[in-house]
């Protein structure tokens, strides 16, 4: 399904508006307000990501009560477990208080569960472990705000709970000695959307000021905060919460420092990934190259070896723990790719990719770590919701799934509410879930979610879209404009890098496929007398289409500067290409 374009409508008054009194450049005040900023107060306070801008960590719901557990605790060489979360954020949360904890001396350790054995969040048999190996305090990451029944299982067992978390709130809090969340019930914090990290760091400064008793702390305190902020921006950008507020202080900085002083196991596995002699190192570094590294440990049941890669020292086990990390990676890669051509295959041979709904697949033996990304290339594929079912090898007759729904904005979990009748289980979000259900029930249950979601189609006239910043000539595009447009980064969810529109344009050396899998695709596109380089990423079968195409043609793209020793130019990142005269939407 073709997306539709949406070009941001321009605003004149405004944009003068800001180039007047924020003194800003003109491309600068047009993004900003197909941004929704309209002053220079709030183009100030987006713009500035001053460390200062960060709220004072005791202010975050929680943190003096869980502070005033932990600080004695440590003093006291009381037994410490931190209980993190197999993806990169709760990896990284997990981290920075392992690392702070044992900077000042504290007895800690930690456990991060088992993707494949255990599941999301806390686990009874492993809080009954912990326990009988003398823990006596756990401290969740990323994790834990539902866990009513095993904060019970805690107070039974008498160990101390303290929940830091980030995601939705349910009915009922759990009964945990102290809860840290930037939403609690009853509080008024002003930015709801720091990650699990994000919200780990700010416990970890407060441990810091309370036990240095200022607000400035020690210089290895400092330090180490400054260093703990990469990790909390690498969280933040890989949980893909909105880049916006403190979130875009936590990793322009963290981007800073990761240039700067890089911990050692991040500089290692920024050295196995190439990034080491990277002439630029931003937001999309992160999401391309280092998160899915660090997520692959937790994707296929390592992620125990990501926490320890991110605590460990200097030395041969940092360079083996990257290296084989990186492994894990190219290993989770080529999963991905072979359960993705197996769905694509399937999609094309049993299903009507363009008249249906949405999509559900279903596979013996996909591995359940990669089926949540393969669900997610699809959807973005096919412009409509995909399900990725794995059904099991060994006979089991339930199969597990991950469901993603691309750019369409409808809601997945309300559909698969509708469908509950046919799930064992099933959880997570609007945008993003997971199910179990039983093999028997798969057929029953791709027509009730497709009916599912067609009736939100029709109710909500929902549309797949591409939001368009404005319309721009190649010609327009230097390396003046596009370190203007820089001005906004750090990029990601809530402030996409951004997306401009022209036409006229044509093929001017043919379109080929790069990469190691031949995914890619390069071309060189004239406009005028402008000739660039574009390339489209997951988007091979472009490459027919593109070489056929008679004429000029329209384009929705991302510029971008490559650099490439030390020689920077201007190219462009294709989002979607069409023939002529059609309508864009404004």
């Amino acid at each position: 399904m073709r997306r539709k374009w949406r070009v941001i409508p321009h605003d004149s008054s405004r944009v003068d508006l800001l180039i007047r009194e924020a003194r800003v450049p003109a491309v600068v005040a047009q993004l900003l307000v197909s941004r929704g900023v309209y002053t220079a107060d709030a183009a100030s306070a987006f713009l500035d990501t001053k460390l200062m801008g960060l709220r004072p960590p005791e202010s975050l719901p929680g943190v003096p009560e869980a502070t005033a557990i932990l600080v004695p605790a440590i003093a006291d060489q009381t037994p410490i477990v931190i209980y993190g979360d197999y993806d990169c954020d709760g990896m990284t949360g997990a981290a920075i208080l392992v690392n702070g904890i044992r900077l000042l001396g504290g007895n800690v350790s930690y456990h991060v569960p088992n993707r494949l054995e255990d599941g999301y969040g806390l686990n009874a048999e492993a809080i009954r472990k912990l326990a009988a190996r003398g823990k006596k305090i756990i401290v969740s990451v990323d994790c834990g705000i539902t866990s009513v029944d095993h904060a019970e299982l805690c107070k039974e067992l008498g160990v101390t709970l303290v929940i830091t978390d980030h995601h939705t709130i349910g009915e009922r809090l759990p009964d945990a000695a102290a809860i840290v969340h930037p939403r609690l019930p009853g509080t008024t914090y002003p930015f709801g959307e720091l990650c699990g990290a994000g919200v780990a760091f700010k416990l970890a400064w407060a441990i810091c000021q309370e036990v240095a008793g200022s607000k400035k702390v020690t210089e290895p305190m400092r330090r180490y905060l400054m260093q703990s902020l990469t990790l909390a921006g690498i969280g933040t950008i890989a949980d893909v919460v909105p880049l916006l507020d403190e979130n875009r202080i936590l990793v322009e900085h963290g981007l800073k420092m990761l240039r700067a002083e890089p911990l050692p196991g991040l500089k290692e596995l920024m050295t196995v990934a190439g990034l080491d002699n990277a002439g630029t190192l931003d937001s999309e570094s992160i999401s391309f190259t280092l998160a899915p590294r660090l997520n692959a440990a937790g994707r296929l049941g390592q992620a125990q070896l990501a926490v320890e890669l991110l605590t460990c020292p200097a030395g041969d086990r940092a360079k083996a723990l990257a290296e084989y990390i990186h492994e894990l990676n190219s290993s989770r890669d080529t999963l991905q790719r072979s359960v993705y051509l197996a769905a694509q295959k399937q999609i094309k041979n049993e299903f009507d990719a363009d008249g249906d709904s949405a999509l559900v697949c279903a596979g013996v033996g996909w591995h359940q770590g990669v089926i949540g990304v393969v669900a997610g290339r699809l959807a973005e594929k096919y412009a409509k919701p995909v399900i990725v079912l794995s059904l099991d090898s060994a006979g089991k007759t339930e199969a597990v799934g991950s469901g993603r729904i691309g750019g369409t904005n409808v809601d997945l979990y309300q559909a698969l509410a509708e469908c509950s009748e046919r799930l064992v289980r099933f959880g997570g979000h609007k945008a993003a879930a997971g199910l179990t259900i039983d093999e028997r029930e798969i057929n029953n249950f791709r027509g009730d979610f497709c009916e599912a979601i067609a009736k939100q189609w029709a109710d909500n006239e929902v549309v797949p879209e591409i939001v368009i910043d404005a319309e721009a000539s190649l010609g327009q595009l230097s390396l003046e404009t596009l370190a203007q447009m820089e001005m906004l980064a750090p990029f990601g969810a809530g402030n996409p890098r951004p997306v401009l529109y022209c036409s006229g344009v044509e093929v001017d050396e043919p379109a080929s496929l790069m990469g190691k899998t031949q995914r890619h695709l390069s071309v060189k596109l004239r406009q005028g007398s402008k000739v660039i380089r574009a390339v489209a990423f997951n988007a091979s079968d472009w490459c027919d289409d593109l070489n056929a195409v008679e004429g000029p043609f329209e384009i929705a793209y991302r510029p971008v500067i490559n650099e490439f020793r030390g020689f920077r130019k201007v190219e462009i990142h294709l989002v979607d290409w069409r023939p002529p005269n059609k309508p864009v939407a404004v």
